[in-house]
């Protein structure tokens, strides 16, 4: 299948080039903030009728959630995926504009953000993670689209109908498009799995679960996609060829989803507690 013929730059006003890439990140973050929103102004969803914070806050934290994920991201990618360049040209690691985005690293970061503010709102830290895995869904779903118009974290190559030719592959044969694969399980798919665990069985009432459910799909879809999808080419694979740094660093998330699904599952509530 021939690879669709999209300019990665979206437009550009005189030398400014604006890349789906940034509009990915820019309009999941508003997109999150406004499905956010939504989530917040219905109380019955929550624990106690508790939020974490009034859902007019959410635009300051949208705020705070863009450098987060931006400064964390960035952190990540040089200390997971190349710190050694990065150690040898320590200017390059402000330069955003060839890539280098880790994903874990931006969560981390966005964590850190959601319990700070949270705190600073006098709320429940926990139900902060709840909010913040029932919208990065849809913030990963337009990363991994923006990855594939970048023709960029393509998978092995394939022989099935399906597979792409990326202009960017020197080899220019078929390839899973994991980009794709990506989109659909940890965007779509998740998302749909937690809109079903809010709306239907209430899971934001038991502060922690929904966090837990992100970390085991997002954890357990990462792993599964990283099998066909071709790792860094400055790490390789990693322990004899059947590992990838995308795995390794998705089997703490995994355990920890597990950790916070079970606590959340099997917390007693404190019947003297308002």
């Amino acid at each position: 299948m021939p690879f669709p013929n999209i300019d990665p730059i979206a437009f550009a006003i005189g030398p400014i080039a604006i890349r789906w890439y940034a509009l990915a990140y820019l309009f999941g973050v508003i997109l999150g903030a406004g499905y956010g929103y939504l989530l917040l102004a219905n109380q019955r969803l929550w624990h106690r009728g508790s939020p974490p914070f009034p859902a007019k806050d959410i635009w300051d934290f949208a705020f705070w959630a863009m450098l987060a994920i931006v400064i964390g991201g960035r952190t990540g990618y040089v200390l997971f995926y190349n710190l050694p360049y990065y150690l040898e040209y320590p200017g390059q690691i402000i330069n955003t504009l060839d890539g280098g985005m880790s994903y874990h690293g931006g969560m981390l970061g966005l964590m850190l953000a959601a319990i700070l503010f949270t705190r600073s709102r006098g709320g429940n830290w926990l139900s902060s993670l709840d909010l913040i895995a029932a919208v990065a869904t849809i913030g990963i779903f337009l990363g991994r689209i923006a990855n594939f118009i970048n023709a960029e974290l393509y998978g092995a190559p394939t022989t099935m109908p399906w597979g792409v030719v990326f202009p960017t592959d020197p080899l220019q044969v078929a390839r899973h498009p994991s980009q794709l694969y990506e989109a659909a399980l940890e965007g779509l798919l998740l998302f749909l799995i937690i809109r079903v665990a809010t709306h239907i069985f209430y899971a934001l009432r038991k502060p922690g679960l929904v966090a837990g459910i992100f970390a085991i799909g997002y954890a357990l879809s990462r792993i599964a996609v990283e099998f066909v999808r071709l790792p860094d080419v400055q790490l390789g694979y990693l322990y004899g060829g059947w590992l990838t740094m995308g795995q390794l660093l998705s089997l703490p998330i995994l355990v920890a989803g597990l950790i916070l699904v079970t606590y959340a599952a099997t917390r007693r509530e404190n019947p003297l507690r308002p």
